[in-house]
């Protein structure tokens, strides 16, 4: 579930394993890409956080964070996570 806070969408996901967790952060980027909106994320071992703001928004949360956040649940339900 994503949680507003600090003028950001967070959420961590876990994955089964650090190769699983890399492959789906290069399929958010591809999607990132494609929605000209670029998150914050991280990485350790086998999870990866997300930081989504609106920078030319006054580093708000806007629609466009909304919209990638829902991409991004879509991506997660497909390796399995929620």
């Amino acid at each position: 579930m994503w949680t507003e806070q600090d003028n950001a969408l967070t959420r961590t996901f876990q994955f089964p394993d650090f190769k699983t967790a890399f492959a789906f952060m290069t399929d958010v980027a591809a999607v990132a890409e494609r929605l000209d909106h670029h998150p914050w994320m991280a990485n350790e071992y086998r999870t990866v956080a997300f930081r989504l703001r609106t920078h030319d928004a006054g580093n708000t949360v806007t629609k466009r964070d909304h919209r990638l956040a829902a991409e991004i649940d879509k991506l997660a339900e497909q390796y399995g996570v929620d």
